[in-house]
This record gives C-alpha cells, sequence and structure tokens, in this order.
C-alpha cells in the first residue's frame, strides 16, 4: 500500500532547531526528508530514530547549498523516497561575526548562499510540486534581519534579504502555495558562546518574557504556519519572548 502521509523537507535539519523541527513534523504525522551538509551522523541517527516509530517514514540527503544542483536534487530525493512534498522548511543558515574590515569573499558567498540563495534554489524547485498538493514554504529568518547585530553584515543582510524573498514568493506562487517566514529571537545560544554567562545575562535583561526560547518554540511556529494556518501567506512571525519591543 502506498503511504499517503504528508511529507516535510528540512534543510539544516540534522541539529539543533532543525532536529526539533524535524521531530514535531514527523509527530504531527508527516514523512520527513532530513538535509544537512556536514552532520551526517546526527542526520543518521535522527533518521533511524523515527524510522524505528515508524519505519520507512524518514530519509536524509547530504548537500552543499551551494551546489548548483541542490534545488533538483533535494526535490527528487524527497519524490523518490515519498512521491509528494507538502512541506518546505528553509531552515539551514551560516551564523559567525564578520566585523566589516576583516569580512573576506568566501565569508560573504557563504552566509548569502547559505541564508538567501539556498532557499531561492530549494523553493524554486520544490515549488511545482508543492502547488500540486497546496503545500507551503517556511523559512526561517531573524530578528536581527529587522534590527542589525553588530559585526554581522552580511548575515543580517541575507536574513533581510529572506524576508523580502517570502513576501515575494508568496505573491508569485499563490494561491497553490503558501509563503511564510518564522524569525527566531534567542532560542540557543550560538556554540562560541555556550559559556559565556555574562552575555546571556545581559540578553536575558533585555527580553520580556525574561526567559531564553526553546527550539520546540520554533517547531511549534514552523508546524502552526505550515500545517494549521490555510488563511496565512506572507508573513512573518517572531518568535522572540517580546525582544523586539527593546531592540
Amino acid at each position: 500500500m502506498t503511504d499517503s502521509s504528508p511529507v516535510a523537507i528540512v534543510t539544516g535539519g540534522a541539529r539543533r532547531i532543525g532536529a526539533e523541527t524535524v521531530r514535531h513534523l514527523h509527530q504531527r504525522g508527516m514523512n520527513v526528508l532530513i538535509h544537512y551538509r556536514a552532520s551526517s551522523e546526527d542526520a543518521v541517527t535522527l533518521a533511524e530514530t523515527l524510522n524505528h516509530v515508524r519505519p520507512g517514514s524518514a530519509h536524509t540527503i547530504g548537500i552543499d547549498l551551494g551546489d548548483p544542483n541542490v534545488g533538483d536534487l533535494v526535490r527528487d530525493q524527497a519524490l523518490e523516497a515519498f512521491s509528494r512534498i507538502d512541506l518546505l522548511v528553509n531552515n539551514a543558515s551560516s551564523f559567525y561575526p564578520t566585523p566589516v574590515h576583516e569580512t573576506t569573499h568566501a565569508q560573504f558567498e557563504d552566509l548569502m548562499i547559505s541564508n538567501l540563495q539556498g532557499p531561492f534554489v530549494v523553493s524554486k524547485a520544490c515549488a511545482p510540486i508543492l502547488s500540486q498538493y497546496r503545500g507551503a514554504i517556511i523559512n526561517l529568518v531573524d530578528i536581527h534581519a529587522m534590527v542589525p547585530l553588530k559585526d554581522h553584515v552580511p548575515y543580517v543582510s541575507a536574513k533581510a534579504g529572506l524576508i523580502m524573498q517570502t513576501k515575494a514568493m508568496a505573491k508569485d506562487l499563490a494561491p497553490e502555495v503558501r509563503v511564510n517566514g518564522v524569525a527566531p529571537g534567542s532560542i540557543l545560544w550560538p556554540e562560541s558562546e555556550i559559556n559565556d554567562t555574562e552575555k546571556h545575562q545581559a540578553m536575558l535583561a533585555k527580553i520580556p518574557l525574561a526567559r531564553q526560547g526553546e527550539p520546540s518554540d520554533i517547531a511549534k511556529a514552523v508546524a502552526f504556519l505550515g500545517l494549521d494556518a490555510p488563511y496565512v501567506t506572507g508573513q512573518i512571525l517572531a518568535v522572540d519572548g517580546g525582544r523586539l519591543l527593546n531592540m
């Protein structure tokens, strides 16, 4: 019997917020294609765990978003594994400081590809299939796409572009495909700042809800916009504990 479960693709789905999003969508009954660039062990382990719960419900694909064929390869892998695509979550992202006078061409290109070009290429490739299933695209942006973060010009520029890409594609792909964005605030500390207690306290002092968010907060917002909001498109939902109020 052919599995008719809806299918989600999550880029950067092997770790952190991406992995939590994969788990949550799987719990919602979706089959999942987990994209990764370098985290093959994490991706395979996650897929094995999900397949133990529901056999054949999770597959992986490892490819750099800068590969010129990435969109076609991700789409084709999803179709080969599951024969349909209902939801694309563009979560993969490079993030690191790039002070203006120290930023290299390679860094600028990496941040633009992972945060702006990659989502467009994968969305473009998947759009015809998504349209057949009245599907949705969710882009993970950032509250710093609206209020800049010091020493991160290429990153925040790319994320700001992704906000406009979200709105423009929502217009171009309607009415068959809805396109929305989720803008996380402080959810997980960057791996380079995990032990910086002073910076943590300074950040928390600016958040009206007085706590850091959880990856599950983002996963639930993605599921809401992707699965539970059929009359919402072209919107950016900030999930930041109110941080934008104090920026």
